[in-house]
């Protein structure tokens, strides 16, 4: 939600909607340059997203934070974690994906790297 977040476009009437578009930019962003990319949302959308390009991903149990929780989880497991970029401007998640040796890019840089929408 925090590259949902930086552009005030209203997405918080259609929250689903704006992870729909979130996820529609993604894939558009690893077709273009071949990454791998994984989004992870607090909790399950509903309905549910998926994507053949991208992992749509979510935190096991959705309370607050969850999606950093799972974030900060998903680098440790990665035999690679310094081959991992995490997009936030939470300053916490920001603060452990470093420490676990993750790269770090606010949302607002990694949004404009997206293109208009």
């Amino acid at each position: 939600m925090n590259v949902i977040g930086t552009r005030p476009d209203g997405w918080w009437k259609d929250r689903h909607a704006a992870m729909v578009g979130l996820v529609d930019l993604l894939e558009r962003f690893a077709a273009g340059n071949g990454d791998d990319v994984t989004v992870v949302f607090e909790q399950r959308p509903r309905p549910p997203i998926t994507s053949t390009v991208i992992e749509v991903a979510h935190a096991p149990r959705p309370r607050r934070d969850a999606a950093d929780f799972e974030i900060v989880r998903r680098i440790g497991l990665d035999p690679q974690p310094g081959a991992i970029r995490v997009v936030t401007s939470d300053h916490w998640l920001a603060d452990q994906a470093r420490i676990a040796g993750a790269a770090v890019i606010s949302a607002e840089s990694f949004r404009n790297e997206l293109g208009p929408r």
